[in-house]
């Protein structure tokens, strides 16, 4: 089985995928001082021809860290903003006509409180917990993008691919 191992989010190898800012102790242009300081317009997330965002919970336990399903977004990219633990997220390039490309695959940590925004057609699924047993992530799309644009792929047994250092 293939393997790939864990990155740590930086802007020079992530940057192809989308865009990220820790939400928490905030290191960034500010308006205002304490007692209240605005940080403004840290993390742009395209909503396609949508008109509002929808915010969902995913709570995903520890488990096996195979990568075994992938899926993208056409029409919109997607939010990921772990609350409460530590989160792998695998993802790869956009792809014309849905090819799936497994050997193009990356894995990062993302620290609790960092909001990352995935651009349209970038290839991804559920994060997996990391350090500890349980996380509870939000998830940033327009209102039923889980029904209405998300190609989903299975892979085989032969096609998975194994996170290295779980």
């Amino acid at each position: 089985m293939k393997q790939v191992p864990i990155r740590e989010l930086n802007r020079d190898e992530f940057g192809r995928y989308g865009a990220f800012a820790q939400m928490i102790d905030p290191d960034a242009p500010k308006i205002g001082d304490e007692p209240i300081e605005f940080y403004r317009d840290m993390v742009q997330l395209p909503l396609g021809s949508a008109t509002e965002a929808s915010f969902s919970i995913c709570r995903v336990l520890k488990r096996d860290p195979t990568i075994d399903t992938i899926e993208y977004h056409d029409g919109c990219g997607e939010g990921i903003l772990p609350l409460d633990g530590d989160v792998l997220i695998h993802v790869a390039p956009a792809t014309p006509n849905g090819e799936t490309p497994l050997d193009d695959i990356e894995v990062f940590r993302v620290p609790r409180g960092t909001m990352v925004a995935l651009r349209p057609g970038v290839w991804h699924h559920a994060p997996y917990a990391f350090g500890c047993d349980c996380a509870n992530v939000v998830i940033v799309l327009p209102e039923r993008t889980y029904a209405t644009d998300c190609n989903v792929t299975e892979l085989s047994l032969d096609q998975q691919i194994r996170i290295e250092g779980v």
